[in-house]
C-alpha cells in the first residue's frame, strides 16, 4: 500500500471512528452503585441520570450492587468492556478503600477514569440535646477539660463519618472516644438516647431531630454556609480553616473509554446536574449539585487518597 493510500485509510479510519463516537450512546446504559436501592445516594444517581437521559436520548440502568464498602461494584465496573455502557457511582469510599485496604482487586487510579461529581453532601456536626455544651466552641472547651470523657457515633470503622471525625478532633487537639455502629441507623439511636453525644451527619436526617428539640446543631464540614440553616457556622469559620467533610457523588467509568464519550458523559451529568428542577430537587435535602469536569474529579481522588492513607497511619484506624 502506497503512502497516499495509507493517509486516506487513516483518514477514513479516524472518521469513522468520530462518527461512531458522536453516535454514542446507541443502547442503554448501566450504572452501578455500590449502595442498596432507597437511600440518599441512590436517590441524588436515579435524579441525575432520569436528567441525562433525556439529553442522551437513551435510558439508564441502575443497578444496587451493594457490599464490601464498594469494592465489589468498583470491581466489576473496572473489568468492564470500556465502551461507556457500563458506569460506576463512586463516593468517598472509593479513595477510602484505596488507602485503607491491604489489597484490591483493582488500581483505584489506573483501571478507572474520572468522568464528573455530580453532587456533594456536607456533613453536619450534631449533638445530643442534653449534652454539656451548645456550641462548637463550647464542644471543644469541653473535650478539652474532660479528655476521653466524650463519644462519638459513626456508621463503622472506616467509614467516611469516622474518618472525618477522626480529622477534626485531630485538628483541635482532643480525645473523644469513637462508637463504631453497624449503618448510620443505629448510630442515630443511640445519639438521640444520649449514649453518645456527637456525630457527623447529613442534614436530610438530621435537620427533622434538630427541629423537634432532640439535637443540636453545632455546625456544618463544609466551605459555605447553607442556605437551609444560614444561621449554622461552618466549622472552617470557626477557627479551622480549610476544615470539610463532604459526602461527594460522582461518575466513574473503565480505562480505556475513549475520551470522546467520557467528555459527552461530563457535559451531560454537567447539564443535568445544573438543571432547575434538579438544583431545586437537591437542595431541599441538603445536596448541593456540581456537574464538575473530569480533571477535577481527577484531582479529588488524587488528593484524597494520600489524606486518608496519612490519617490512618496516624490514628491507628485498620479496617477489619
Amino acid at each position: 500500500m502506497g503512502p497516499v493510500r495509507i493517509v486516506l485509510a487513516l483518514a477514513l479510519w479516524l472518521a469513522g471512528a468520530s462518527a461512531s463516537f458522536a453516535e454514542y450512546p446507541e443502547r442503554p446504559i448501566r450504572l452501578l452503585l455500590p449502595f442498596p436501592a432507597g437511600g440518599a445516594v441512590d436517590i441524588v444517581a436515579r435524579a441525575v441520570t432520569a436528567k441525562m437521559s433525556d439529553d442522551l436520548g437513551q435510558p439508564f440502568i441502575i443497578e444496587n450492587k451493594s457490599g464490601a464498602g464498594g469494592i465489589i461494584a468498583t470491581d466489576a465496573v473496572a473489568k468492564s468492556p470500556p465502551d461507556g455502557y457500563t458506569l460506576l457511582l463512586a463516593t468517598p469510599n472509593l479513595t477510602i478503600n484505596a488507602a485503607l485496604q491491604a489489597s484490591l482487586p483493582y488500581d483505584t487510579e489506573k483501571d478507572l477514569v474520572p468522568v464528573s461529581v455530580i453532587a456533594e453532601v456536607p456533613e453536619v456536626l450534631v449533638s445530643y440535646a442534653s449534652a454539656p455544651f451548645a456550641t462548637f466552641p463550647e464542644l471543644v472547651a469541653y473535650a478539652k477539660a474532660n479528655p476521653g470523657k466524650l463519644n462519638y457515633a459513626s456508621a463503622g470503622i472506616g467509614t467516611l463519618p469516622h474518618l472525618t471525625m477522626e480529622l477534626l478532633l485531630r485538628r483541635i487537639g482532643v480525645v473523644v472516644t469513637h462508637i463504631p455502629y453497624r449503618g448510620a441507623a443505629p448510630a442515630m439511636t443511640d445519639l438521640l438516647a444520649g449514649v453518645v453525644q456527637i456525630k457527623l451527619d447529613t442534614y436530610a436526617t438530621s435537620n427533622g431531630h434538630v427541629q423537634a428539640g432532640k439535637l443540636r446543631m453545632l455546625g456544618i464540614a463544609s466551605s459555605h454556609r447553607s442556605s437551609l440553616m444560614p444561621e449554622v457556622p461552618t466549622i472552617a469559620e470557626m477557627g479551622l480553616p480549610g476544615y470539610e467533610g463532604i459526602l461527594w457523588i460522582a461518575i466513574m467509568a473503565p480505562a480505556g473509554t475513549p475520551q470522546a464519550i467520557i467528555d459527552r458523559l461530563a457535559a451531560a451529568s454537567a447539564r443535568a446536574a445544573r438543571a432547575p428542577d434538579i438544583v431545586a430537587r437537591l437542595q431541599r435535602d441538603g445536596v448541593d449539585p456540581v456537574g464538575g469536569t473530569p480533571a477535577e474529579l481527577a484531582a479529588l481522588i488524587a488528593r484524597e487518597i494520600p489524606q486518608w492513607r496519612e490519617l490512618a497511619k496516624a490514628a491507628n484506624i485498620r479496617l477489619q
